[in-house]
């Protein structure tokens, strides 16, 4: 394994981030896991673990994201990583654009994600999440 994350593990994320775009049910499976997952979020409950996390973060997701649209995922060179073959750990600069209530916004933050391999592909087992910054976009 190189200093950085493969394309096959950065396909994990973008899968991510897709669901968190559309928020369509079709576009989560296989994303994460299937046991162990493990989600911390800036929205409550904020810790989701056990059998349900995938879909009631998704649910929480939903919620949280209803007044949010035409968000936009934007990703900086992974600046920590490590992987043993079967399971990965990388953080990510991630900067979200998007429309809140009406009104442009910025939000800057970091990634922290554990991938776990399930024969060719990459699945995320955990992630955290953390606002750096957050501010209304310049009209």
């Amino acid at each position: 394994m190189g200093s950085q994350p493969d394309a096959d593990m950065m396909k994990a994320v973008a899968r991510l981030a897709h669901f968190m775009v559309t928020r369509a049910e079709a576009d989560l499976p296989d994303v994460f896991a299937d046991h162990g997952v493990v989600i911390v979020e800036n929205f409550a409950p904020h810790v989701f673990h056990g059998p349900t996390a995938v879909r009631d973060w998704a649910a929480g997701f939903r919620a949280h994201a209803a007044d949010l649209s035409e968000l936009n995922p934007t990703f900086g060179a992974p600046q920590d990583f490590s992987c043993d073959g079967e399971r990965a750990y990388l953080s990510l600069p991630t900067r979200w654009t998007g429309i809140s209530r009406g009104r442009r916004f910025v939000e800057d933050g970091g990634w922290s994600f554990v991938l776990l391999r399930d024969g060719a592909e990459w699945r995320v087992q955990a992630y955290g999440w953390a606002v750096t910054s957050y501010s209304p976009a310049q009209q």
